[in-house]
């Protein structure tokens, strides 16, 4: 009977250390993917920003060229 179960369990002990390690290789992807968004995150927010000071930049260029009516 051992003859049979020994090598099963023994099976089923090598797939599990190979699915832990590509767990512990997932989770180390996440972490870098969470950091990239992230920055990416603050970037946006930075350029949106910037974005949002265009439209009272133009006015004040619109004004000193008289471009528009006061």
């Amino acid at each position: 009977m051992t003859d049979i179960v020994v090598p099963v369990l023994q099976k089923i002990q090598a797939q599990l250390g190979r699915i832990e390690s590509d767990l512990a290789n997932i989770k180390e992807d996440m972490h870098h993917i969470k950091v990239r968004m992230t920055s990416i995150e603050e970037n946006f927010v930075s350029v949106n920003r910037r974005m949002d000071h265009f439209g009272v930049r133009l006015d004040r260029i619109e004004r000193r060229l008289d471009l528009v009516e006061v």
